[in-house]
């Protein structure tokens, strides 16, 4: 759906980059994947960088989300279709960090555990994927509930 106006080859790069956030944060519930199948660890390898800033320094997590939601999400001067795909990344993030406030509340169950932390972030991977795949082709990643949100959200 593109009834938002026209989207140029910036809009949708732009409009990609934010669910890299999702991302990083689901690395560490596919550890356990990892080790089994170490093909999914190359996703990661052009990440690494982005992932030793984010989870390296102090209060890194809170900056990125402050200045992602301000600066991009409030501001009205940025194309709506970044700012779409940019509330909606902000929103699987922190989805992300209730499910990992959950599990980590719950004690270790051995293989129930792990296949949770196996379809987390296989479902984070798909919808990430799903997401950026529509923004290079510039169309909106229609999430259900995540998309009726944001577009709650946004002006």
């Amino acid at each position: 759906m593109n009834w938002r106006g026209t989207t140029d080859t910036k809009d949708r790069i732009f409009g990609a980059l934010p669910y890299i956030l999702p991302l990083i944060y689901a690395f560490s519930f596919g550890i356990a994947l990892f080790q089994q199948f170490p093909i999914f660890g190359l996703i990661y390898v052009p990440l690494a960088p982005l992932m030793a800033f984010y989870f390296g320094f102090p209060f890194a997590q809170i900056i990125v989300f402050f200045i992602l939601f301000l600066a991009v999400v409030r501001n009205e001067s940025i194309s709506y279709f970044i700012r779409f795909n940019t509330l909606q990344a902000i929103l699987i993030d922190i989805l992300l960090f209730l499910i990992a406030l959950i599990l980590g509340l719950v004690p270790s169950l051995g293989l129930l555990s792990e296949t949770l932390n196996n379809v987390v972030f296989l479902g984070t991977l798909a919808v990430c994927g799903y997401s950026m795949v529509q923004s290079f082709l510039g169309r909106y990643a229609e999430i259900p509930n995540f998309s009726q949100a944001v577009y709650a959200q946004l002006r």
